[in-house]
């Protein structure tokens, strides 16, 4: 490590981790204006809804939801299902307010997106098409795991979201390890010495992919004295001598994808079966290998295997599977012609996503059915993990990591709350992945996560039973046929409200189509 330049270890860092090639800083988002989305409001009224809360309870309606500014006051019963609602039971609109008739609709609390990149120029995203994206879809807390646009632009974002400057979900931005430093670190009094600086700039906490032990050990030891939260990508270049069991015991709060947790449950061996001709930087030998990983750990449920789980439940460690941004490995075809890339996805973002021995996460190099059908083992094994960690009162949270791999912005976060379902997730356990246990993971429980009194305005408004089918929280919505045998789609999320702002989702929606139609010009 010592031998190789700074620029060096920042290049290698950008391409060992799973979703952060955006070599150039983006431009920046525009002001918000009332374009799409008004308030907060002196008070404002959610009636008659059906209300899904984030802890697990179950559905409950008809609920007037009262909130003033950007914090709400009550979530209460007003009636019974199927019986006229008595007016003078319900809370009084205060003059200058405003009233959303819910009646039929459902309300959950705003969708935290534990791992969520900006895009770059690389991709010809810019932030206002990706936060669009992520509005739209009811994403309205997002956790930026490494900043990879500069920690400084990355934190003005923040910023200004949390001003509501700008159209776009508040951010909790995390800073790629080293990211800033001319000279790779070389000692633990380096290491601590950054630690403490990045606090000072006003991150929320530090992204690892491995380094030397010590090195490791050092970060995230003082890293969690300061108080802040961590991540990690525990990448094949370091996994060898440091796995997801050393990362939690030295504090680190969530894990990302599942890195170095098959390592942890290696019992007959202590690295993975690397071809003689692998190369890490060929990605169809990184992932074509990857898919045959948990083949190699431990079986399910044996003492190994439950000692590991055991340990970082005792550690209240977070896993943050990011299910979907793998869904390609095991059917590309599927992916790469998803209903939403047709108005959705840029062109440029489509020719990223294209098989390049260059763009990262576009390894189709020679992609078929023995890689797919490897990857489909490889679910099954995770998802059991997972599942079970989930059983026994882990926590579990909902990430996308969506701009690689076929997968888009809001839509790829959907997909993994659909992949979480079906990992074994009740659809009422999955909610509160989305939204409570994201909350706890970035310890803003006491803000967000559930809607209830004196918390703040983050609602998700859709017109159709999502725990019915997940699949009506796209922006595409959901294909039925009717009585009449017609052909129609449902509506998707109507509204997003974040911070007690209105933001109509589908006007949002709308804008992101535009903008593709202007690109493909």
């Amino acid at each position: 490590m010592n031998t190789i330049t700074a620029r060096s270890l920042s290049l290698l860092l950008l391409i060992t981790f799973c979703c952060t090639r955006a070599p150039a800083q983006m431009s920046t988002a525009t002001d918000r204006g009332d374009e799409y989305g008004a308030g907060p409001y002196v008070q404002l009224i959610i009636r008659g809804v059906t209300l899904i809360n984030g802890n697990a309870a179950p559905p409950i309606g008809p609920v007037d939801i009262v909130i003033e500014q950007n914090r709400i006051v009550s979530a209460s019963t007003v009636g019974f299902p199927g019986v006229p609602i008595d007016a003078s039971n319900r809370p009084k609109l205060k003059e200058g307010g405003r009233e959303i008739d819910a009646s039929g609709m459902y309300a959950l609390p705003g969708f935290v997106d534990m791992h969520g990149h900006t895009g770059g120029t690389a991709q010809g995203t810019t932030p206002d098409y990706v936060y669009k994206l992520w509005l739209g879809h009811g994403i309205t807390t997002v956790r930026e795991p490494g900043s990879f646009n500069g920690i400084d632009w990355t934190l003005d974002h923040k910023r200004r979201s949390a001003a509501n400057e700008i159209a776009a979900p508040r951010i909790f931005a995390y800073t790629g390890f080293g990211q800033g430093r001319e000279e790779p670190f070389t000692t633990t009094d380096e290491v601590k010495e950054w630690v403490r600086e990045n606090k000072e700039k006003g991150s929320d906490g530090i992204k690892l992919f491995g380094a030397r032990p010590d090195l490791m050990q050092a970060a995230l030891e003082t890293n969690k004295e300061l108080g802040l939260r961590s991540a990690c990508h525990h990448a094949q270049t370091n996994v060898g001598r440091w796995n997801v069991l050393h990362s939690a015991r030295a504090g680190l709060t969530t894990m990302e994808h599942w890195y170095g947790l098959p390592e942890a449950l290696f019992a007959d061996r202590t690295v993975q079966d690397y071809p003689v001709d692998y190369n890490y930087q060929n990605e169809q030998h990184r992932f074509g290998e990857a898919g045959k990983l948990w083949q190699q750990a431990a079986e399910p449920y044996s003492d190994h295997w439950n000692a590991v789980m055991n340990e970082l439940l005792e550690l209240d460690f977070t896993l943050n599977p990011t299910f979907n941004i793998y869904d390609a490995n095991r059917d590309v075809m599927r992916a790469r012609n998803a209903d939403w890339h047709r108005e959705y996805t840029l062109p440029s973002l489509l020719k990223f996503y294209a098989p390049s021995r260059i763009s990262h996460g576009s390894y189709w190099h020679n992609w078929g059915t023995e890689q797919e059908v490897d990857w489909k083992k490889n679910y099954e094994l995770w998802m059991t993990f997972v599942n079970e960690y989930k059983n026994r009162g882990g926590r579990v949270t909902a990430g996308s990591d969506s701009g690689y791999i076929y997968q888009l912005y809001g839509f790829g976060y959907i997909r993994e709350l659909e992949l979480l379902r079906e990992a074994g997730f009740h659809p009422l356990e999955v909610v509160r992945s989305a939204t409570l246990n994201g909350a706890e993971a970035l310890g803003v429980d006491d803000q967000i996560g559930t809607i209830e009194a004196g918390k703040l305005a983050d609602i998700v408004l859709v017109a159709e039973n999502p725990l019915a089918d997940l699949k009506v929280l796209y922006g595409t919505g959901a294909t039925r046929l009717t009585e009449d045998n017609e052909v129609t789609t449902t509506q998707g999320i109507r509204y997003t409200i974040k911070d007690g702002i209105v933001y109509d989702a589908v006007k949002l929606r709308e804008a992101v189509k535009t903008m593709v139609r202007e690109a493909k010009k």
